[in-house]
C-alpha cells in the first residue's frame, strides 16, 4: 500500500462507543410498547447497520428476521424520540481515537468521516464528542442513496477530494466497512473491538487489525 492520500473513518465501533445511549432508547422503547427490556450486552451484539435495523432486531430480539410492520410502525418513531433526546449522552470515544486524530492531522491526509448513522444523529454525536471539525467532509447513512456496504459513499468521498480509490484508506470495525472498502478499491484497516457481531473481524482479511487508532502511525507508510 502506498501513502494514502484520504482516511475516511467508520463512527459507531471505530470512533466511538455509542452502545450505552443505544442500548438505553431501546430498552426505554421496549418498556414503553410493554415489552421485556434487553440490556446493554444484548444490544451491543445488534449495533452496526443504522438505528432501523436496530429496532427492528430488538423487536424479535434477535440478529436476523423482521418483525410485523404493524411492531415496527409503533416503535421505530419511539426510538427516534427517545435517541434524538439522548444521542451523546454516554457515548464516548475509545481509548486513543483523539491520539490517532491528533497524529493524522499532522500528516496532510484528508480526513473524513463515513457512517450509516443517519444525519440527524451524526452531526449532534460528532459534536458532542469534540470531533466534527476535524473531518474535512462527513457523510451519513441518509446522505448519498445508498450506503454501506455499498461503495457508493466511499466512491462519493474520493472524488469529492479528486482522489484515486487506490490512494484512499478506510478504518472501520465490521464486516460492512470490508466489504465497501474492497468494492471501492480502498485500502481497509480495522479496529478489533466495535461492532461485528460477535464475529473477530481478523475473519474478514482486512489489511490490518489495530487495537487502538495510535497504532496507524507505525503502519501508514512513509
Amino acid at each position: 500500500m502506498n501513502r494514502p492520500k484520504l482516511i475516511l473513518i467508520d463512527l459507531d465501533g471505530t470512533l466511538v462507543d455509542s452502545v450505552p445511549d443505544l442500548a438505553y432508547c431501546v430498552d426505554e422503547m421496549m418498556k414503553q410498547i410493554d415489552r421485556p427490556d434487553h440490556g446493554e450486552t444484548e444490544v451491543r451484539n445488534w449495533v452496526g447497520n443504522g438505528v432501523e435495523r436496530l429496532v427492528r432486531r430488538a423487536l424479535i430480539g434477535k440478529l436476523d428476521g423482521e418483525p410485523t410492520d404493524k411492531d415496527f410502525d409503533r416503535a421505530y418513531p419511539i426510538f427516534l424520540e427517545l435517541y434524538d433526546r439522548h444521542n451523546g449522552e454516554k457515548s464516548r470515544l475509545y481509548p486513543g481515537v483523539r491520539e490517532g486524530i491528533d497524529y493524522l492531522k499532522t500528516t496532510g491526509i484528508h480526513l473524513g468521516c463515513v457512517t450509516n448513522k443517519a444525519e440527524q444523529f451524526t452531526v449532534p454525536l460528532l459534536k458532542a464528542l469534540g470531533i466534527y471539525d476535524d473531518f474535512e467532509i462527513v457523510i451519513s447513512g441518509d446522505t448519498l442513496p445508498k450506503k454501506k456496504p455499498d461503495p457508493l459513499p466511499l466512491l462519493h468521498a474520493a472524488k469529492h477530494f479528486g482522489i484515486q480509490p487506490s490512494e484512499a484508506l478506510m478504518l472501520g470495525d465490521s464486516i460492512s466497512d470490508v466489504k465497501a472498502a474492497r468494492a471501492a478499491g480502498f485500502s481497509i484497516f480495522c479496529m478489533s473491538y466495535g461492532y461485528n457481531h460477535g464475529v473477530d473481524i481478523r475473519e474478514a482479511e482486512p489489511d490490518a487489525v489495530m487495537d487502538s487508532m495510535t497504532e496507524i502511525s507505525g503502519l501508514l507508510p512513509n
